[in-house]
């Protein structure tokens, strides 16, 4: 007997269904095309059950230097004799003692890449026994990342979601959490692959809040108005040079514990960068430089994606998720470079680059999440080109003032395979940031630890609460297609912060 779960997140109707077969014979599937997976140095377990129905096939293929199982190796093979499939999809995923959540997340998303080139209505992909739950379920959700592509607007798709995809020998209530993994990690990517004309601050508020009907969760939204009453002036210092108003908006998921109860203070809070569209304001950028910028509201597509899988996986912990929602664009009224704005915490700060605008509308949203006293404050931000310099497009920088906190979100980050790495918050930067007008200032002394400077500015906005900041300006737009992944969006960090959320919760169970 298969289970059906569609996705529900998703603003767009195009939801298709995942189903889990926990019985199912592989060999009597019939579909359009099976996925198998295979580990280097002959077969066993999935693998051994098809070698077996198709003659010797697999171990032929192996033998003859045709099948390695290396990471991420796509094979084709079509009608394989004695299976019902139109296709057997062999992709290899290294050596058994490599095999972790991450590496079985992007092997499900390059297969499924492959596959969905065209539309077809029936795949299969075939589950390993000696799998943990947590793999299945990020194989899971990386198959159904890997089926979505980022051609919103195009007549003719490159990619073509499956219309239905069974999860052969897999256990129904790891599957079902898998899909709704992959369907707010989908929600992130669809609002940062948005055009800026489409996806502004009102608009991406509008989202959140049929998505939080969705979902079942609490939301305010503060207009401009609420912002001005809020003292809310350095994200509406931001704001001034653009046409579009800005939001900040609030959402809460309060999950129960054991006792039933919801009560106290957030035990997470997810605060998200969401400057929908940066166009360096005065300190404009090059074109060059200008054209990814609609992928500035990452950090926000990120909280709103990860507390709405929170609240669908019904995880026993409150979360409360505020995104900080401008465009940083350099109209008559755009603030200036020597500007000095005051902050709703009251701290001043002296603009030096309104390039460096996204520190300065978190200082706004990080004093609001304060006032809330959560437990623990994790924020995610395309905040700084100087983190790429530092790290690369594949691996976001990780600051923090407490390390516990910090050793949660590294850990939650490496147990769904998205690579995280701890950098310094001496003091000694501190003096960077120092202003000889106003309390601080928007960037540090030169381009040379700017990650670092950046970080520092946040720092002061979070009263010493537990606190973890996440640059993600290299992972959060592919600028090219990734063998598991269109260019575009990402959904950095998604799975992440689900997975640090549902720990908190068992630890608080």
């Amino acid at each position: 007997m298969s289970h059906e779960f569609t996705a529900t997140l998703t603003t767009n109707s195009g939801a298709a269904p995942i189903q889990a077969d926990p019985s199912a014979d592989p060999v009597r599937f019939e579909g359009d095309a099976m996925v198998l997976f295979l580990c280097p140095g002959g077969v066993s377990g999935a693998a051994a059950e098809v070698d077996r129905a198709t003659g010797g096939l697999i171990s032929r293929l192996i033998d003859a230097g045709e099948l390695t199982g290396k990471r991420y190796e796509c094979v084709p093979l079509l009608a394989p004799p004695g299976l019902a499939c139109g296709q057997l999809l062999v992709i290899g995923t290294g050596s058994a003692d490599e095999v972790d959540a991450g590496l079985l997340y992007r092997a499900a998303a390059v297969a499924a890449r492959q596959l969905s080139s065209r539309p077809r209505s029936r795949v299969g992909f075939l589950a390993e026994g000696r799998w943990t739950n947590e793999q299945l379920e990020q194989a899971v959700a990386g198959a159904a990342v890997g089926m979505v592509g980022q051609d919103l607007y195009r007549a003719e798709k490159k990619q073509h979601p499956f219309a239905t995809t069974i999860w052969l020998e897999a256990a129904v209530e790891v599957v079902g959490r898998g899909a709704l993994i992959a369907d707010g990690v989908n929600l992130a990517r669809r609002l940062v692959n948005l055009p800026p004309d489409d996806l502004y601050p009102e608009t991406f508020a509008e989202e959140a809040a049929t998505i939080a009907g969705r979902a079942g969760l609490e939301i305010e939204i503060w207009d401009q108005a609420r912002l001005e009453r809020e003292n809310c002036r350095a994200l509406l210092a931001v704001a001034r040079g653009s046409t579009r108003s800005p939001r900040l908006v609030l959402l809460h998921y309060r999950g129960l514990r054991g006792s039933g109860q919801p009560g106290g203070p957030p035990d997470l809070a997810l605060v998200g960068k969401g400057v929908t569209f940066d166009s360096g304001g005065l300190s404009l950028k090059p074109s060059d430089g200008m054209l990814t910028m609609k992928c500035d509201m990452s950090g926000a597509a990120a909280a709103l994606g990860a507390i709405a899988t929170i609240a669908a996986l019904k995880l026993p912990v409150h979360v409360v998720a505020a995104v900080g929602l401008v465009e940083n664009m350099n109209g008559s009224a755009a603030y200036k470079l020597g500007d000095v704005v005051t902050a709703r915490s009251g701290v001043t700060i002296e603009i030096h680059n309104t390039d460096a605008e996204g520190r300065v509308v978190l200082a706004d949203v990080l004093d609001v999440v304060a006032d809330l006293q959560p437990r623990r404050i994790v924020d995610t931000a395309t905040l700084t080109g100087a983190c790429m310099v530092a790290l690369g497009r594949d691996i976001a920088g990780v600051f923090t003032n407490d390390q516990a906190c910090c050793d949660a979100v590294t850990a939650a980050a490496e147990a769904v395979g998205e690579r995280v790495w701890q950098l310094p918050m001496d003091r000694d930067f501190d003096e960077q940031i120092e202003s000889p007008v106003a309390d601080i200032k928007n960037v540090g002394d030169g381009r040379l630890g700017g990650a670092i400077t950046a970080a520092k500015l946040l720092e002061r906005f979070v009263r010493g609460i537990p606190w973890t900041h996440i640059d993600i300006a290299g992972p959060a737009f592919a600028d090219k297609p990734r063998p598991w992944i269109a260019g575009g969006g990402t959904g950095s960090m998604v799975r992440p912060f689900v997975e640090l959320a549902r720990r908190t919760g068992h630890a608080k169970a």
